[in-house]
């Protein structure tokens, strides 16, 4: 690999305020505020809007659409062909 074109990997604290969740991993991302994390150091904190603790479909909160009323709808507007 080439040296000096890549940016620094280095851990990074994703937190969803929303839910109250926050994750530690690896990332390119970095910011200016930072965090304490449960093994005493400071990390790096990103606030995210939506994650797997408040995402409908992780949550299991998710609305089932109607598929088979949309296909009779289609098919009522154009036909069957």
């Amino acid at each position: 690999m080439r040296k000096d074109i890549h940016p620094p990997y280095a851990p990074v604290v994703f937190r969803d305020k929303a839910a109250g969740f926050a994750f530690l991993t690896r990332s390119t991302a970095t910011s200016q505020k930072t965090v304490e994390w449960e093994d005493g150091n400071t990390y790096p904190v990103i606030d995210v809007e939506v994650s797997s603790a408040s995402h409908p479909f992780y949550t299991g909160t998710a609305r089932v659409m109607d598929t088979a009323g949309r296909v009779e709808r289609f098919e009522r507007r154009f036909g069957k062909r």
